[in-house]
């Protein structure tokens, strides 16, 4: 766990390290299931049981603002949270909404169509792969 990238990153942005936000960040950081608000909810909230879920959310948003989590797309079904930074693509399975991150140099590479460079900055590139996982597929 980067605790002291967390640190940081809330003093360079104003953000008030709080023992709850601490624990926020120790779940989601901890995790290799790209959680839900929900879920990191319920855990931080069996040591915190006054933490609303409104603020957990919005905790969430605060670290995918500050750069220490990123939102990971979704397709109508909660909002998920990602802990690892660094350049990587998802499958997320259409059934039980499982996401798997993976790894592809020629996917990093995509070139930006030259009618979208026009009219954008496009500061990430992200693949996200739908489909059936094994489990959903039996």
């Amino acid at each position: 766990m980067k605790l002291d990238v967390f640190y940081q990153k809330c003093k360079d942005h104003g953000v008030k390290v709080t023992t709850q936000r601490l624990a926020i960040y120790k779940v989601v950081s901890r995790s290799l299931e790209h959680p839900s608000a929900d879920k990191i909810f319920k855990k931080v909230g069996k040591s915190f049981p006054g933490l609303s879920f409104d603020t957990v959310n919005r905790t969430l948003l605060t670290f995918s603002d500050i750069g220490l989590i990123r939102l990971v797309e979704g397709c109508g079904d909660d909002r998920r949270f990602d802990p690892d930074l660094d350049l990587h693509h998802h499958l997320r399975c259409i059934k039980c909404h499982k996401i798997v991150d993976f790894y592809h140099s020629d996917y990093d590479k995509i070139a930006i169509p030259k009618n979208i460079q026009n009219g954008f900055t496009v500061i990430s590139k992200k693949v996200v792969l739908e489909g059936i996982c094994q489990k959903c597929f039996k």
